[in-house]
C-alpha cells in the first residue's frame, strides 16, 4: 500500500469547498469523505476505477461535482427517497450523495463485479447501506424490482444523451427524474436526444452549466417522467447501438 495514501488529508479543503458552494457537510461527513478518498486509491492500484487520484483534484472533480447534484434534487420526502446510480463506476455522484444525505435508499448498478466489490467495502468502512447490483443498464432497466421504481436515477456516463436516456429512463417513476451529468457544451447532445427523451416518457425539465474551482465546465440536465414507459425499452444492447434513438 502507498505509505503517502492516509497522510492526504482532504478534510479542510473538503469544509471549504463545499462551504463556498453552500452544500452542508459535517464534520463526521468529511471524516466519510475522507476515507473514501483513502480506500478510493488503494483500490486504484490493483484496478482502474479512476485517471484522477491527486487528493485536491478527487475533492474538486469527483466529491464536489458528485455533491453538487443536491442543488437541483428534491429530498425532502417522508421515508426518505429512492436513487440509482446507473453505471456508477467507483461510485460517483452515488456514494457522495449518499454520505451526505445518508436518509436516502441507494442502489449501486454496474456491470463490473470487481467495481461493486470496491464500493461495498467502502459502505462498510463508512457504516452506510447501499444495494449493488451487477447488471448492465438495459438489463437492469427490465427487472421487475427495479423498472420505474426510483425517484432519481444519475449517470456521469460517457454514452452520448440519447443512448443514455435509454439505458436510465426506465428506472424512473412516474414524476421523478433522470439527472445526466455531461461535460461542457452538451447543447448538441440534447437536441439529439429530444427524439429519445420523448420516446421514453420524459420531458426536458431543466439544462444548466456550472463550473468548478479551477475552471472546469460541466453540464446537467434533469429529465422528468411525464408518461408511462412502453414496454418495447428499453431494446437489447446491439439494437440500442445499431439504431439509436
Amino acid at each position: 500500500m502507498d505509505s503517502q495514501i492516509h497522510k492526504e488529508d482532504i478534510r479542510p479543503y473538503l469544509l471549504e469547498l463545499f462551504g463556498a458552494a453552500g452544500i452542508p457537510c459535517s464534520g463526521e461527513q468529511a471524516n466519510q469523505l475522507q476515507r473514501y478518498l483513502e480506500l478510493l486509491r488503494e483500490w486504484n492500484g490493483k484496478m482502474n476505477l479512476t485517471a484522477i487520484t491527486e487528493p485536491e483534484q478527487v475533492a474538486v472533480k469527483h466529491f464536489l461535482d458528485s455533491a453538487l447534484l443536491l442543488r437541483y434534487m428534491e429530498t425532502e420526502k417522508p421515508g426518505g427517497f429512492c436513487l440509482i446510480d446507473v453505471g456508477t463506476g467507483a461510485g460517483f455522484p452515488g456514494m457522495v450523495l449518499k454520505i451526505l444525505c445518508p436518509e436516502m435508499h441507494l442502489t449501486l448498478l454496474d456491470s463490473l463485479q470487481k467495481r461493486l466489490h470496491f464500493l461495498e467495502e467502502v459502505c462498510r468502512e463508512l457504516g452506510l447501506e447501499a444495494e449493488t447490483i451487477h447488471a448492465r443498464a438495459e438489463e437492469g432497466g427490465r427487472m421487475e424490482n427495479l423498472r420505474c421504481s426510483f425517484d432519481i436515477a444519475t449517470a456521469r456516463a460517457v454514452a452520448p444523451l440519447n443512448l443514455l436516456t435509454e439505458y436510465c429512463m426506465p428506472f424512473v417513476k412516474m414524476g421523478g427524474s433522470f439527472f445526466a451529468m455531461k461535460g461542457p457544451g452538451a447543447g448538441q447532445e440534447l437536441e439529439n436526444a429530444r427524439y429519445a427523451i420523448g420516446q421514453l416518457g420524459g420531458k426536458l425539465y431543466r439544462s444548466e452549466e456550472y463550473e468548478l474551482p479551477g475552471g472546469d465546465r460541466r453540464s446537467v440536465m434533469e429529465i422528468k417522467r411525464v408518461k408511462p414507459l412502453s414496454d418495447v425499452y428499453p431494446r437489447q444492447t446491439a439494437k440500442i447501438k445499431k439504431k439509436p434513438l
